[in-house]
């Protein structure tokens, strides 16, 4: 225990090294000089991810000490980026908000609320399992509520996603994902015996019965109606595809994951005749420089400044990441593509690959089902969204609105995946502990020593 404690104090301490560097170095290019607020975000930062290795410590002391760290250094560069769109926007007299970093520093820490909250109630994440139900519904009602709200607000950029009131603002589908992930693992612990029988052999495959098949078409409606009601083709996919790769990880047939990804190209070929918003989205994928001056204005100049970064970038503060819209948010990959290079953004990316890593990892030690499948399902969010996000910032995949975990500017998306971590370190803690020795049995009466006693 002392060494995962040593070994996470230093690694967060690398992650504030990191971020602090970055912060510097945007000031020194963007201004000339050091911004007098460098050394307030500074002490903010170290304090925050302090407290939490302190908290992980103190709630999951055998938890993996990578998983925090990999967070710090995503949150940080996240950080720094944001503030460095701030300043070019700053300059340019732009009308929109020109302090969204203090702002997502503040959701930062809320998010740690959550993250502290987590650790602090769920000292077992097997008691989750007892409101499956429960939390399936509140998903549900998460998912549901942008899509029966006026128009004036819940959508954005065409998708009805939020809910605006008196200037704040929520996206609850971030929040609805967790719900519906443990939701997932428990229903599929008691039921992949059954969801693992096959009915028939086709072409090598072995297919599992129909009677079986009601899980994933109501998963498939639910994501169908997503995309219908809501026009967000992010949140439809990523549902649609957690659940099918757990119900794969569960059943352990392949069959699955061919069935899923018939439905879903069922369903998307349909929404596209059928559906507006879908064809455009389609249509601009597939030829965004024919509607450079319309809807695929973000791709376009998205392909042109990761083509500017190269290699090795533009450098922090050298580049002009800000002329793609929303910047911020949905393209915040492709400014750091621009302004570090392809070595920056694959260095992110790796990052990732050993927060999702740790996080399988954790999957495969944890001795429960439950704690299997939530632990796989969870990572494996990470790991389904980043690259849907990653696919549609360098032309891969249509667009769909998803935001790029941790690094992203917004409140939401930010204390969701803060929740969404501390559950896996507190799995990862299950996981980790030792078992205790089982307690000494008492010497039996057979076993006594016989001894002749003389008179």
């Amino acid at each position: 225990m002392p060494t995962r404690r040593g070994t996470e104090l230093v690694l967060l301490g690398f992650a504030v090294v990191i971020t602090m560097a970055a912060q510097c170095i945007v000031d020194i290019t963007m201004t000339g000089s050091l911004t007098s607020e460098v050394a307030t975000f500074g002490a903010w930062f170290t304090a925050l991810w302090l407290v939490a290795h302190v908290l992980v410590r103190r709630f999951a002391p055998y938890a993996d000490p990578l998983l925090l760290p990999c967070v710090a250094v995503l949150v940080g560069l996240g950080l720094s980026m944001i503030h460095r769109l701030d300043m070019a926007g700053n300059q340019l007299g732009s009308n929109g908000s020109g302090e969204d970093a203090p702002v997502q520093l503040l959701w930062a820490t809320v998010g740690l609320g959550l993250f502290t909250a987590v650790l602090v109630v769920v000292r077992d994440h097997r008691v989750l399992a007892r409101f499956a139900y429960t939390l399936a519904l509140v998903g549900l009602v998460l998912l549901a509520i942008p899509a029966v709200l006026p128009a004036s607000i819940s959508e954005v950029y065409g998708a009805k996603l939020w809910i605006r009131v008196a200037g704040f603002s929520i996206q609850p589908g971030e929040f609805a994902k967790i719900c519906l992930i443990v939701f997932f693992a428990a229903y599929l612990v008691d039921k992949r015996d059954v969801l693992a029988l096959a009915s028939r052999k086709v072409a090598g495959l072995e297919l599992p019965r129909g009677r079986d098949l009601g899980p994933v078409l109501v998963a498939w409606a639910a994501s169908i109606l997503v995309l219908v009601f809501e026009r967000d083709l992010g949140s439809s996919l990523l549902l649609f595809g957690i659940f099918v790769v757990m119900l794969y990880v569960a059943t352990e047939r392949a069959s699955w994951l061919i069935i899923g990804l018939l439905l879903f190209s069922g369903g998307a070929f349909v929404a596209y005749q059928l559906f507006g918003h879908v064809r455009v989205r389609v249509d601009t994928w597939l030829d965004p420089f024919a509607y450079a001056d319309e809807g695929g204005y973000q791709i376009v100049q998205s392909l042109f400044g990761l083509g500017t970064g190269g290699l090795f970038g533009a450098g922090l503060g050298g580049g002009r990441p800000d002329q793609v819209p929303v910047a911020k948010s949905d393209f915040i990959a492709s400014a750091i593509g621009e302004e570090l290079g392809l070595f920056g953004l694959v260095a992110v990316i790796v990052l990732y690959l050993v927060l999702v890593e740790r996080g399988l990892r954790t999957s495969l030690v944890v001795r429960d089902g439950f704690g299997k499948l939530l632990a796989a399902g969870l990572s494996f969010a990470v790991a389904w969204q980043v690259f849907v996000v990653l696919g549609g910032v360098t032309g891969l995949l249509p667009l769909t609105g998803l935001t790029t975990p941790f690094l992203a500017y917004g409140g939401s998306s930010l204390v969701a995946n803060f929740g969404l971590v501390a559950l896996l370190v507190r799995i990862s803690d299950a996981a980790r502990r030792p078992t205790a020795p089982p307690a000494p049995t008492p010497p039996k009466l057979t076993d006594a020593p016989t001894e002749v006693v003389r008179p």
